[in-house]
């Protein structure tokens, strides 16, 4: 169980597909792609990032897409089914 929960809480390589309007045509549409180290689920450093952009920023947010991947992990392999020799 408290593996599980360490591993819930680690750190992820995070992506954020951020998609905002932008300010001097606010009916188009225009993406950013943030990426950087957060722990799941609660994405503190991007919650910090968004906080700053709707401070910050001019370009009002439309939407957030967000994907996590482990930094490491074990490596990933599986069997050929089959072999092939040339010559």
């Amino acid at each position: 169980m408290v593996k599980a929960q360490y591993r819930l809480l680690s750190w992820r390589l995070t992506t954020a597909e951020i998609t905002y309007h932008l300010p001097d045509y606010p009916n188009l549409l225009q993406n950013y792609v943030w990426q950087e180290l957060d722990q799941i689920p609660e994405f503190p450093v991007l919650r910090r990032f968004l906080d700053f952009w709707s401070r910050s920023l001019e370009g009002r947010l439309h939407s957030v897409k967000v994907a996590a991947a482990e930094v490491t992990k074990p490596a990933e392999f599986r069997f050929a089914d089959g072999l092939i020799i040339l010559q």
